[in-house]
Protein backbone atom coordinates (compact mmCIF):
# COMPACT_ATOMS: atom_id res chain seq x y z
CA UNK A 1 0.00 0.00 0.00
CA UNK A 2 1.43 3.59 -0.86
CA UNK A 3 2.31 6.14 1.72
CA UNK A 4 0.57 9.27 2.40
CA UNK A 5 3.69 10.66 1.50
CA UNK A 6 4.15 9.11 -1.64
CA UNK A 7 0.42 9.65 -2.90
CA UNK A 8 0.52 13.14 -1.81
CA UNK A 9 3.91 13.68 -3.95
CA UNK A 10 1.74 12.00 -6.87
CA UNK A 11 -0.94 14.65 -6.79
CA UNK A 12 1.10 17.34 -6.13
CA UNK A 13 2.93 16.53 -9.37
CA UNK A 14 -0.50 15.85 -11.58
CA UNK A 15 -1.30 19.05 -10.67
CA UNK A 16 1.81 21.01 -11.65
CA UNK A 17 1.38 19.03 -15.08
CA UNK A 18 -2.22 20.14 -14.65
CA UNK A 19 -0.92 23.96 -14.25
CA UNK A 20 1.45 23.66 -17.26
CA UNK A 21 -1.06 22.70 -20.14
CA UNK A 22 -2.25 25.37 -22.55
CA UNK A 23 -5.64 26.88 -21.02
CA UNK A 24 -8.25 26.22 -23.68
CA UNK A 25 -10.75 29.33 -24.01
CA UNK A 26 -14.56 28.26 -23.20
CA UNK A 27 -16.73 28.85 -26.12
CA UNK A 28 -18.11 32.53 -25.87
CA UNK A 29 -21.56 33.75 -26.05
CA UNK A 30 -21.90 34.38 -29.45
CA UNK A 31 -20.67 30.36 -30.39
CA UNK A 32 -22.90 28.83 -27.35
CA UNK A 33 -25.94 30.99 -29.67
CA UNK A 34 -24.62 29.37 -33.20
CA UNK A 35 -24.34 25.95 -31.40
CA UNK A 36 -27.95 25.77 -29.62
CA UNK A 37 -29.15 27.47 -32.76
CA UNK A 38 -28.27 24.75 -34.80
CA UNK A 39 -29.49 21.86 -31.97
CA UNK A 40 -33.02 24.16 -31.86
CA UNK A 41 -33.54 24.26 -35.64
CA UNK A 42 -33.22 20.66 -36.16
CA UNK A 43 -35.53 20.15 -33.39
CA UNK A 44 -38.85 19.45 -35.31
CA UNK A 45 -36.82 17.64 -37.96
CA UNK A 46 -35.90 15.00 -35.47
CA UNK A 47 -39.51 14.57 -34.21
CA UNK A 48 -40.25 13.74 -37.98
CA UNK A 49 -38.05 10.35 -37.28
CA UNK A 50 -34.98 11.44 -40.20
CA UNK A 51 -32.91 8.97 -40.33
CA UNK A 52 -29.25 9.29 -41.31
CA UNK A 53 -30.28 7.96 -44.93
CA UNK A 54 -32.98 10.39 -44.65
CA UNK A 55 -30.86 13.51 -44.43
CA UNK A 56 -28.50 11.76 -47.27
CA UNK A 57 -31.39 11.90 -49.70
CA UNK A 58 -32.23 15.66 -48.92
CA UNK A 59 -28.75 16.89 -49.35
CA UNK A 60 -28.63 14.75 -52.60
CA UNK A 61 -31.73 16.93 -53.62
CA UNK A 62 -29.84 19.72 -53.09
CA UNK A 63 -26.72 18.73 -54.52
CA UNK A 64 -29.03 17.66 -57.73
CA UNK A 65 -30.64 21.11 -58.06
CA UNK A 66 -26.98 23.11 -57.82
CA UNK A 67 -25.63 20.51 -60.57
CA UNK A 68 -28.54 21.65 -62.98
CA UNK A 69 -28.35 24.74 -62.08
CA UNK A 70 -25.04 25.16 -63.42
CA UNK A 71 -25.49 22.90 -66.00
CA UNK A 72 -28.50 24.71 -67.52
CA UNK A 73 -26.88 28.66 -66.71
CA UNK A 74 -23.95 27.51 -69.05
CA UNK A 75 -25.80 26.24 -71.73
CA UNK A 76 -27.60 29.35 -72.03
CA UNK A 77 -24.88 31.90 -71.44
CA UNK A 78 -21.82 31.72 -73.64
CA UNK A 79 -18.29 32.24 -72.60
CA UNK A 80 -18.37 35.93 -73.51
CA UNK A 81 -21.41 36.64 -71.25
CA UNK A 82 -19.62 36.16 -68.22
CA UNK A 83 -16.08 37.97 -69.49
CA UNK A 84 -18.60 40.99 -69.78
CA UNK A 85 -19.10 40.80 -65.94
CA UNK A 86 -15.53 41.30 -65.54
CA UNK A 87 -14.44 37.37 -65.17
CA UNK A 88 -11.00 36.55 -66.34
CA UNK A 89 -10.02 32.92 -67.84
CA UNK A 90 -8.95 31.88 -64.79
CA UNK A 91 -11.81 32.99 -62.64
CA UNK A 92 -14.08 31.33 -65.32
CA UNK A 93 -12.79 28.54 -65.46
CA UNK A 94 -13.24 28.02 -61.50
CA UNK A 95 -16.60 28.80 -61.87
CA UNK A 96 -17.36 26.04 -64.22
CA UNK A 97 -15.27 24.08 -62.29
CA UNK A 98 -18.05 24.73 -59.20
CA UNK A 99 -20.17 22.93 -61.43
CA UNK A 100 -18.15 20.12 -62.11
CA UNK A 101 -17.75 19.75 -58.57
CA UNK A 102 -21.76 19.72 -57.66
CA UNK A 103 -21.62 17.08 -60.19
CA UNK A 104 -19.02 14.80 -57.94
CA UNK A 105 -21.13 15.79 -55.01
CA UNK A 106 -24.06 14.10 -56.79
CA UNK A 107 -22.05 11.13 -57.54
CA UNK A 108 -20.62 10.61 -53.70
CA UNK A 109 -23.79 11.04 -52.14
CA UNK A 110 -25.54 8.26 -54.55
CA UNK A 111 -23.20 5.83 -53.52
CA UNK A 112 -23.79 6.28 -49.89
CA UNK A 113 -27.33 6.26 -50.37
CA UNK A 114 -27.04 3.08 -52.75
CA UNK A 115 -24.52 1.55 -49.74
CA UNK A 116 -27.45 1.51 -47.53
CA UNK A 117 -29.55 -0.17 -49.51
CA UNK A 118 -31.77 2.72 -50.68
CA UNK A 119 -33.21 4.11 -53.83
CA UNK A 120 -31.53 7.21 -54.25
CA UNK A 121 -33.75 10.51 -55.05
CA UNK A 122 -33.64 11.51 -58.96
CA UNK A 123 -33.38 14.89 -60.55
CA UNK A 124 -36.17 16.86 -60.83
CA UNK A 125 -37.55 19.35 -63.23
CA UNK A 126 -36.42 22.82 -62.44
CA UNK A 127 -37.21 26.72 -63.44
CA UNK A 128 -34.57 29.37 -62.48
CA UNK A 129 -35.55 31.64 -63.88
CA UNK A 130 -32.18 33.00 -65.89
CA UNK A 131 -32.54 35.92 -67.69
CA UNK A 132 -28.79 36.80 -67.69
CA UNK A 133 -25.13 35.49 -66.72
CA UNK A 134 -25.16 38.45 -63.62
CA UNK A 135 -28.21 36.99 -62.41
CA UNK A 136 -27.19 33.37 -63.21
CA UNK A 137 -24.19 34.72 -60.75
CA UNK A 138 -25.69 36.50 -58.12
CA UNK A 139 -28.17 33.23 -57.43
CA UNK A 140 -25.11 31.20 -57.70
CA UNK A 141 -23.99 33.07 -54.61
CA UNK A 142 -27.35 32.45 -52.91
CA UNK A 143 -27.33 29.04 -53.25
CA UNK A 144 -24.12 28.31 -52.12
CA UNK A 145 -24.61 30.07 -48.85
CA UNK A 146 -27.62 28.36 -48.62
CA UNK A 147 -26.24 24.91 -49.17
CA UNK A 148 -23.56 25.71 -46.49
CA UNK A 149 -26.70 26.42 -43.99
CA UNK A 150 -28.14 23.10 -45.00
CA UNK A 151 -24.82 20.96 -44.52
CA UNK A 152 -24.31 23.21 -40.97
CA UNK A 153 -28.43 22.38 -39.83
CA UNK A 154 -28.30 19.16 -40.63
CA UNK A 155 -24.98 18.12 -39.14
CA UNK A 156 -26.41 17.77 -35.49
CA UNK A 157 -29.44 15.20 -36.89
CA UNK A 158 -26.41 12.69 -38.53
CA UNK A 159 -25.54 9.55 -35.84
CA UNK A 160 -23.08 7.98 -37.92
CA UNK A 161 -19.56 9.51 -38.06
CA UNK A 162 -18.82 8.44 -41.19
CA UNK A 163 -21.49 10.31 -43.10
CA UNK A 164 -21.16 13.12 -40.80
CA UNK A 165 -17.39 12.61 -42.50
CA UNK A 166 -18.83 12.46 -46.13
CA UNK A 167 -20.99 15.41 -44.96
CA UNK A 168 -18.39 17.51 -43.62
CA UNK A 169 -15.65 17.08 -46.69
CA UNK A 170 -18.85 18.81 -49.05
CA UNK A 171 -19.78 21.25 -46.55
CA UNK A 172 -15.86 23.29 -46.84
CA UNK A 173 -16.22 22.77 -50.61
CA UNK A 174 -19.29 24.03 -50.67
CA UNK A 175 -17.83 27.27 -48.52
CA UNK A 176 -15.36 27.77 -51.19
CA UNK A 177 -17.77 27.94 -53.96
CA UNK A 178 -19.16 31.01 -52.05
CA UNK A 179 -16.09 32.87 -51.44
CA UNK A 180 -14.97 32.51 -54.75
CA UNK A 181 -18.07 33.51 -55.71
CA UNK A 182 -18.37 36.52 -53.34
CA UNK A 183 -14.79 37.61 -54.35
CA UNK A 184 -15.38 37.37 -57.85
CA UNK A 185 -18.41 39.52 -57.56
CA UNK A 186 -16.29 41.70 -56.33
CA UNK A 187 -17.72 42.04 -52.60
CA UNK A 188 -15.68 40.53 -48.92
CA UNK A 189 -15.25 37.11 -49.72
CA UNK A 190 -16.20 36.31 -45.71
CA UNK A 191 -18.54 38.91 -44.43
CA UNK A 192 -19.15 37.18 -41.46
CA UNK A 193 -16.49 35.02 -38.71
CA UNK A 194 -19.54 31.98 -38.94
CA UNK A 195 -21.81 30.84 -40.79
CA UNK A 196 -25.44 30.19 -40.20
CA UNK A 197 -27.07 26.84 -39.81
CA UNK A 198 -31.11 26.65 -41.11
CA UNK A 199 -33.25 23.17 -40.38
CA UNK A 200 -34.36 20.99 -43.39
CA UNK A 201 -37.98 22.15 -43.81
CA UNK A 202 -36.71 25.86 -43.84
CA UNK A 203 -33.84 25.24 -46.32
CA UNK A 204 -36.45 23.12 -48.30
CA UNK A 205 -38.77 26.16 -48.85
CA UNK A 206 -35.77 28.08 -50.14
CA UNK A 207 -35.22 25.44 -52.45
CA UNK A 208 -39.02 24.42 -53.43
CA UNK A 209 -39.49 27.50 -55.93
CA UNK A 210 -36.52 26.07 -58.24
CA UNK A 211 -38.78 22.69 -57.99
CA UNK A 212 -41.28 22.38 -61.04
CA UNK A 213 -42.08 18.47 -60.13
CA UNK A 214 -40.08 15.36 -59.19
CA UNK A 215 -40.13 11.91 -60.61
CA UNK A 216 -42.26 9.50 -58.41
CA UNK A 217 -40.58 8.53 -54.87
CA UNK A 218 -38.53 11.44 -55.11
CA UNK A 219 -40.36 13.72 -53.42
CA UNK A 220 -39.32 14.66 -49.88
CA UNK A 221 -42.02 14.47 -46.84
CA UNK A 222 -41.06 17.69 -46.46
CA UNK A 223 -43.56 20.86 -47.31
CA UNK A 224 -42.30 24.08 -47.63
CA UNK A 225 -43.36 27.52 -46.03
CA UNK A 226 -44.93 29.97 -48.06
CA UNK A 227 -43.05 31.88 -50.29
CA UNK A 228 -41.95 35.79 -49.09
CA UNK A 229 -40.46 38.34 -51.36
CA UNK A 230 -39.31 41.55 -50.54
CA UNK A 231 -41.21 44.65 -52.05
CA UNK A 232 -39.34 47.74 -50.70
CA UNK A 233 -36.46 48.35 -50.85
CA UNK A 234 -36.04 46.80 -54.45
CA UNK A 235 -33.85 43.95 -54.55
CA UNK A 236 -31.05 43.92 -56.33
CA UNK A 237 -28.43 41.09 -57.27
CA UNK A 238 -25.51 40.28 -54.68
CA UNK A 239 -24.55 42.33 -51.77
CA UNK A 240 -27.45 45.00 -50.58
CA UNK A 241 -25.75 48.19 -48.62
CA UNK A 242 -29.12 48.95 -46.26
CA UNK A 243 -28.42 50.90 -42.86
CA UNK A 244 -29.95 49.15 -39.49
CA UNK A 245 -33.35 50.89 -38.58
CA UNK A 246 -34.32 50.49 -42.88
CA UNK A 247 -37.65 49.82 -43.08
CA UNK A 248 -38.78 46.60 -45.22
CA UNK A 249 -41.71 45.95 -47.11
CA UNK A 250 -42.67 42.09 -47.65
CA UNK A 251 -45.41 40.21 -49.44
CA UNK A 252 -46.61 36.92 -48.49
CA UNK A 253 -49.91 35.06 -48.93
CA UNK A 254 -49.45 34.24 -45.17
CA UNK A 255 -48.53 38.14 -44.38
CA UNK A 256 -51.59 38.53 -42.75
CA UNK A 257 -51.26 36.93 -39.54
CA UNK A 258 -47.35 37.80 -39.08
CA UNK A 259 -46.66 40.26 -36.29
CA UNK A 260 -42.58 40.04 -36.66
CA UNK A 261 -39.99 39.69 -39.38
CA UNK A 262 -37.49 37.27 -38.27
CA UNK A 263 -33.44 37.64 -38.79
CA UNK A 264 -31.50 34.67 -38.78
CA UNK A 265 -27.96 35.67 -38.96
CA UNK A 266 -24.95 34.08 -36.49
CA UNK A 267 -24.33 37.58 -34.95
CA UNK A 268 -27.78 37.90 -33.95
CA UNK A 269 -28.57 37.10 -29.94
CA UNK A 270 -29.90 33.56 -29.76
CA UNK A 271 -29.79 32.88 -33.68
CA UNK A 272 -32.46 35.23 -34.97
CA UNK A 273 -33.41 39.01 -34.00
CA UNK A 274 -37.12 39.93 -34.33
CA UNK A 275 -38.57 43.32 -34.92
CA UNK A 276 -42.50 43.99 -35.09
CA UNK A 277 -44.06 43.84 -38.29
CA UNK A 278 -47.01 45.82 -39.44
CA UNK A 279 -48.84 44.99 -43.45
CA UNK A 280 -48.11 48.65 -44.25
CA UNK A 281 -44.89 50.10 -43.32
CA UNK A 282 -42.84 46.14 -43.06
CA UNK A 283 -40.25 46.01 -40.55
CA UNK A 284 -37.07 47.38 -39.68
CA UNK A 285 -33.75 45.80 -40.48
CA UNK A 286 -32.28 45.24 -36.84
CA UNK A 287 -28.26 46.36 -35.97
CA UNK A 288 -25.21 44.08 -36.51
CA UNK A 289 -26.42 41.91 -39.47
CA UNK A 290 -24.05 40.97 -41.70
CA UNK A 291 -23.04 38.29 -44.55
CA UNK A 292 -26.06 35.86 -45.36
CA UNK A 293 -29.54 36.89 -43.52
CA UNK A 294 -32.57 34.62 -43.54
CA UNK A 295 -35.75 36.51 -43.38
CA UNK A 296 -39.16 35.11 -42.04
CA UNK A 297 -42.66 36.39 -41.27
CA UNK A 298 -43.70 34.84 -37.73
CA UNK A 299 -46.38 34.99 -35.42
CA UNK A 300 -44.39 35.83 -32.31
CA UNK A 301 -41.08 37.58 -31.66
CA UNK A 302 -39.64 35.73 -28.51
CA UNK A 303 -36.57 37.74 -26.62
CA UNK A 304 -34.57 34.22 -26.29
CA UNK A 305 -34.09 34.85 -30.09
CA UNK A 306 -35.35 31.84 -30.86
CA UNK A 307 -37.18 30.59 -34.32
CA UNK A 308 -39.22 27.70 -34.88
CA UNK A 309 -40.90 25.94 -37.42
CA UNK A 310 -44.24 26.60 -35.29
CA UNK A 311 -44.11 30.50 -35.22
CA UNK A 312 -42.77 30.73 -38.39
CA UNK A 313 -45.71 31.64 -41.37
CA UNK A 314 -43.65 32.58 -44.22
CA UNK A 315 -39.75 32.31 -45.44
CA UNK A 316 -37.23 32.21 -45.07
CA UNK A 317 -35.84 34.80 -48.26
CA UNK A 318 -32.28 35.06 -48.48
CA UNK A 319 -30.63 39.15 -48.29
CA UNK A 320 -26.83 39.70 -48.13
CA UNK A 321 -25.38 42.29 -46.46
Amino acid sequence: MPSIMKTAGVVAGLAAVACALPAYPKLNSRQESIYSLAKRQNAAAAALGLQDVDILQFALTLEWLEASFYQQGFAQFGDDQFKALGLNDIQLNDLKGIGRSEQAHVGLLQSAIAQAGVQPVQPCQYNFGFTDAAGMVATASILESVGISAYLGAAPLVSDGKILGTAASILTIEARHQSFIRVASGVAASPSPFDTPLGPKAVFSLAAPFIQSCPAGSNLILTAFPTLTMTSPAPVAGVMALAQGTMLNFQSDAASGAKFCGFTNSAAPGGTAFTPFDAAQGCALPPNLAGTVYVTLTSEGPASGVLTDEITLAGPMVMNL
